[in-house]
């Protein structure tokens, strides 16, 4: 199983060493000793209460959808050709990028600071995990 050090659970959540502690000292996040009696805490339980913590943008399209990985946030730059143009959002902390027609980009009044929704519906998903220590 993995085990994580706080520092490293901190990273993974977006917050500060000291707010894992304080989620620790509270009760809210279970922590283990490892053998060298530095406090871990268990990968599964950490994947769990992140989980938890996922606040989602409500998506302001009210469009019923079968893509279930949608992506609420604002356009923060959009480079155009004649023909193609690529659009940058930014979703929470995610920055998604969408490469669509300039006449698209016209016709949805895509510029920096509107609202938008990244909708991704793919066959392949590639998933990577880092190299053990």
């Amino acid at each position: 199983m993995t085990k994580l050090r706080i520092r490293d659970a901190a990273t993974y959540l977006g917050v500060s060493d000291d707010t894992v502690r304080r989620w620790i000292d509270s009760g809210q996040l279970p922590v283990e000793s490892d053998a060298s009696r530095r406090k871990v805490i268990d990968g599964r339980v950490l994947a769990e209460f992140a989980a938890s913590l996922a606040r989602p943008i409500p998506d302001p399209s009210e469009v019923a959808r079968s893509a279930r990985n949608r992506f609420v946030g604002l356009v923060t730059r959009v480079f155009s050709d004649p023909v193609m143009s690529q659009v940058e959002l930014q979703c929470g902390p995610h920055r998604v990028v969408s490469l669509m027609s300039t006449e698209a980009v016209r016709e949805l009044g895509l510029e920096p600071g509107s609202v938008a929704v990244a909708i991704v519906k793919a066959t392949t998903v590639i998933v990577e995990v880092p190299h053990p220590d």
